[in-house]
């Protein structure tokens, strides 16, 4: 199954045109993933494993964003994931000497803006309505509604919504 996944990733999915977000829906939910309604996934995005992956409605993944879906990731709904963002389930337990890898569950709460290269290290939960900036590496939760800016990201404000 995986790397049948891997070839329609490779071929069906990927080379598909950038308008066709339905056909891509279908191929993932095909392979398992659970995609909520009107969620726009572009050709150039990356799956590791879709049987792990839950997208909420209206949510947009960018291009070239890397789903490492070793263990779940679950993005809620109306969220945007930009381009070159990398969300990482899975790493390596660096204090044996074997360097086993292990999986942590990702979530991404409704209504978050995730902006272009950023970073999401395994077992992370990000608040409804946060805002991760550009070039940031999330190693550890962050607030609902809050700005987060930084490698290690922080909070540094209040997202005042309109």
């Amino acid at each position: 199954l995986v790397q049948l996944w891997w070839l329609v990733q490779g071929t069906l999915f990927a080379l598909s045109p950038q308008a066709l977000y339905g056909w891509r829906r279908f191929l993932l939910r095909l392979f398992g993933a659970k995609i909520g309604k009107k969620v726009l996934i572009r050709p150039s995005a990356r799956i590791t494993y879709p049987w792990k992956v839950r997208i909420g409605d209206y949510s947009w993944i960018g291009d070239h964003v890397e789903l490492y879906s070793l263990g779940e990731i679950v993005i809620g709904s109306h969220v945007v994931i930009s381009q070159r963002s990398y969300l990482c389930t899975g790493a390596h337990d660096y204090e044996k000497e074997s360097f086993d890898i292990y999986a942590k569950k990702i979530v991404i709460e409704d209504e978050v803006w995730i902006a272009t290269d950023v970073f999401v290290a395994p077992g992370v939960r990000i608040g409804r309505g946060a805002v991760i900036g550009a070039r940031s590496s999330v190693f550890a939760e962050m607030p609902e509604a809050m700005i987060c800016i930084g490698s290690p990201a922080r909070s540094v404000r209040p997202r005042h919504r309109k």
